[in-house]
């Protein structure tokens, strides 16, 4: 197992990818510490995974810089040390964009790229203070690259965050601190069932625009964050792999009208 031994924390972690993540990284010898806003999920992963030998949690909400520093401390306290940062928390709301208000501005923006910057700087700070470097990976998405403007406010928030992923592996290479990305498509997680598959027409068009015809599974996302935190993807910093059955390769429709 060649992650045998390190030790990572992972955001938003309660359910979906970020508990995809824990349990691969449980299952290839790293010792994990979890954290969400949901306690109650929270308790309840922890439960499913088991090994109290190697896990930890903790309730935090990411959009608190305070809260993500708790998070790298508790690994700290918890194992000696931080190797593998992954800022996963995340959330997506479907609006109209005249509809959006500044309250849930500020809520996408606040989790999903303000919780992702204070985690690349809690984890740096730590890997720069116990020596030999490490790995921070951030959950971005097709939508960083792609135009859907009924999620206008979770787009704008992953465009950041390939930029932050960008220019933090730049400032934090002379540090062999490793910083890239994961941007997957239609993963079948509780966000997606309430963001995007709105409805039956919503999942067809969505899956009309998928090579593989199929959505993903947190797990096979999982291992693509697995391979990045490890030495095989050592000569890869400031890049967003993007596991996504085909869908950036295809172009988007828009509706055409008569004459």
């Amino acid at each position: 197992m060649k992650l045998e031994g390190k030790v990572a924390a992972i955001t938003g972690a309660a359910r979906g990818i970020g508990k995809a993540c824990a349990k691969r990284f449980l299952d290839d010898g790293v010792k994990v510490v979890i954290s969400d806003v949901d306690a109650e999920g929270l308790a309840a992963t922890a439960a499913e995974l088991g090994r109290p030998d190697a896990l930890r949690t903790i309730v935090g909400n990411v959009a608190r810089r305070a809260d993500v520093d708790q998070l790298v401390a508790t690994a700290v306290k918890e194992f000696g040390r931080l190797d593998i940062m992954v800022n996963n928390a995340g959330v997506a709301r479907n609006r109209d964009i005249l509809d959006i208000t500044e309250e849930e501005f500020d809520e996408i923006i606040g989790i999903n790229l303000k919780g992702a910057f204070f985690g690349v700087q809690a984890a740096a700070k730590q890997m720069i203070a116990q020596g030999g470097g490490g790995v921070i990976i951030n959950m971005s998405s097709v939508n960083a690259l792609l135009a859907i403007p009924a999620l206008a406010t979770y787009a704008m928030s992953k465009g950041g965050m390939k930029q932050l992923t960008s220019v933090a592996a730049v400032a934090l290479a002379p540090h062999n601190i490793r910083v890239v990305a994961v941007g997957p498509g239609t993963i079948l997680t509780d966000m997606v069932a309430s963001s995007i598959y709105t409805s039956e027409d919503a999942r067809k068009t969505v899956m009309s625009r998928t090579p593989a015809g199929r959505g993903g599974e947190p797990s096979e996302v999982a291992s693509v964050v697995a391979f990045l935190a490890s030495d095989d993807a050592s000569y890869i910093t400031g890049q967003t792999i993007y596991p996504d059955g085909g869908r950036l390769i295809l172009n988007y429709t828009v509706p055409v009208k008569d004459k």
